[in-house]
């Protein structure tokens, strides 16, 4: 995968661009990327001294990888410090994203961070790898090592990933491979903590349907995804059908540089 292709879209009309995406193992499009897709589209339309502080997306529908993807920007608000875009992803089948977006300038303030790293997780380099994709690296922390500072919520799962090549140093670039890698873990941490898991040789995934509802993005410092970076996250709450997975990334060094939320649709899976 083009590290920097993915995020170049081409612009056809008013505010619209146009992008693709890969075949992945599972067949379709990633939900990740359509996110980040949608928020480089809406980086496009805003000045360049302003940076993204958080999205919001819903996922509609599945992304088919053989056809375009379509972006269209509503330039919601231009104000004197924060900015508002809505950016709707197509498809010849309807819409499969819907994605708000707020860009703030930079402000001299306080710097307070009240979440910490857990300090006894191992280095990546002593874990082993396991990726689904070549374009980035995903190093799981075995479950025994997660005892360290108390989360809220169950079925902790995190892993080191790190984008694979040399991103530079546009932010914008980051915050968006950030998105990218940010719709990879939350709903591990459901899996874990659904009650109705079996402990077996089965892969937990193969017990239950699963589906990514929405997902949220605060980004709080700059961040450099093509180093390594530790992604927590816990369940919060399950009811409905519906999971909450709540994450903490950090940097090696321990900075707090995002947090993200995301509801999962989540059904065990009946025998046919």
């Amino acid at each position: 995968m083009d590290l920097r292709g993915l995020f170049d879209l081409q612009a056809h009309g008013s505010d619209t661009f146009v992008g693709t995406g890969p075949q992945y193992p599972w067949g379709g499009l990633y939900g990740g990327q359509i996110v980040a897709q949608a928020l480089r589209a809406a980086t496009m339309t805003v000045e360049a001294d302003l940076e993204p502080h958080s999205l919001r997306a819903y996922f509609i529908r599945k992304g088919d990888a053989t056809e375009p993807i379509r972006f269209e920007v509503d330039r919601i608000r231009n104000g004197k410090s924060f900015a508002t875009r809505r950016v709707v992803s197509r498809q010849s089948g309807g819409v499969i994203l819907n994605l708000e977006a707020s860009f703030q300038r930079a402000e001299a303030a306080a710097d307070l961070q009240t979440v910490p790293m857990a300090l006894d997780v191992p280095s990546p380099d002593d874990l082993d790898g396991s990726s689904w994709t070549e374009s980035f690296e995903r190093r799981w922390v075995p479950a025994d090592h997660l005892g360290g500072p108390t989360r809220t919520g169950a079925g902790r799962t995190a892993a080191w990933m790190k984008v694979n090549g040399d991103l530079g140093d546009d932010q914008l670039i980051h915050r968006c491979w950030l998105a990218y890698l940010s719709d990879d873990l939350p709903t591990d941490s459901v899996v874990h903590a659904h009650p109705a898991r079996r402990d077996t040789d089965e892969h937990p995934m193969m017990q239950f349907f699963a589906a990514s509802l929405d997902h949220t993005v605060w980004f709080h410092r700059p961040v450099r995804v093509d180093q390594w970076h530790l992604h927590d996250f816990t369940c919060h709450n399950y009811i409905g059908g519906r999971g909450l997975s709540i994450g903490h990334i950090f940097a090696h060094d321990g900075t707090h540089v995002a947090t993200v939320a995301q509801e999962v649709l989540m059904r065990e899976r009946r025998p046919a």
